[in-house]
């Protein structure tokens, strides 16, 4: 929600979301989604110790999470959940342009499925929109790899997409900002990818369509990573549900950046700490990747059985960190 004016600052103007909006997103719109998806939230302690649940991300701002985008953003609304719940913090998505402009955004409110996460506190993804959010030691959520990640292609499932330019860890250093690297992975247990771009554009009506779309929002598609591999293309990739798998997150030890006063300076720097950022998100997917073989609950039966002798409130074990 919003306060009325004639333009909207989508930072400063957000009104948080009541307990009744709360409720009617994640007890009702959401409710079977989250069941179905059974998350594990993982966090990392100051002393190197993986645990469950949030203890290990800091309680206050500001603070930058960048992560991995899953397949067509799935892990946003337990995301968003998950804080609400624990940290009792929104947090800010950064999210594309796109969905905030023209004929998109009329159909996103008339949709109100879809209109939830502006109520949440999105935000159109831009620096000043960054620099705002930092200033008011906001959580936020940013992910590098965008629409090219949320919308990846066969056999691209927790390939990043990062451009090359490091300008989130020199604003970060500008407001002393904690960066905290996280990765989730799940999607390959519950959606398989049937048509991807490179299908698509070789169907005549679909080319044509994917082209035109594209064409409406031009300026707001990033072109910036090397090759045409790595740049973003607007479409619907077209899935089939799979049995339930499991989602998990964890998120990284965090990086403190207050006093990184040099990587303003030096490019050089601002981009060995941007790579090592990358690197920590590579390394959360591979150990939940790895990890998720233990979890003996990572079956949708398994859970329901679990469900069926426990109270419906009790949290689904998993494996051990």
């Amino acid at each position: 929600m919003y306060r009325r004016g004639r333009q909207r600052d989508f930072v400063n103007d957000f009104l948080p979301p009541t307990l009744s909006e709360f409720k009617k997103t994640f007890g009702e719109d959401f409710k079977l989604f989250n069941q179905l998806l059974s998350p594990v939230m993982l966090s990392t302690l100051k002393n190197g110790n993986i645990v469950r649940g949030l203890a290990g991300v800091p309680d206050k701002g500001p603070v930058l999470f960048v992560g991995y985008h899953q397949l067509l953003a799935m892990e946003v609304p337990a995301l968003v959940e998950g804080f609400l719940r624990e940290k009792k913090t929104i947090l800010r998505a950064a999210a594309h342009q796109v969905f905030f402009v023209g004929n998109y955004e009329i159909l996103r409110q008339e949709l109100s499925l879809f209109d939830w996460f502006s109520a949440f506190g999105a935000v159109p993804v831009s620096p000043i929109n960054t620099y705002k959010m930092f200033e008011r030691n906001e959580f936020v959520l940013l992910y590098p790899g965008g629409v090219r990640e949320a919308l990846h292609r066969k056999g691209e499932a927790y390939k990043l997409f990062w451009p090359d330019q490091p300008e989130f860890v020199r604003m970060a250093a500008r407001f002393g900002v904690t960066v905290v690297p996280f990765g989730c992975v799940g999607e390959d247990d519950f959606v398989e990818i049937v048509l991807d771009y490179n299908d698509q554009k070789n169907i005549p009506y679909l080319k044509d369509a994917i082209k035109s779309f594209n064409e409406d929002f031009k300026g707001l598609i990033r072109d910036t990573v090397k090759g045409d591999d790595g740049n973003q293309v607007l479409h619907l990739p077209a899935v089939l549900p799979k049995v339930p798998g499991r989602l998990y997150f964890l998120f990284g030890k965090p990086i403190e950046m207050k006093g990184m006063d040099n990587v303003l300076t030096d490019r050089k720097k601002a981009n060995e700490v941007y790579l090592q950022i990358e690197s920590e998100v590579e390394n959360v997917v591979s150990y939940l990747k790895r990890k998720r073989k233990e979890d003996p609950y990572r079956s949708i039966t398994r859970r329901a059985l679990y469900h069926a002798t426990q109270d419906p409130s009790t949290q689904v074990p998993t494996f051990e960190p």
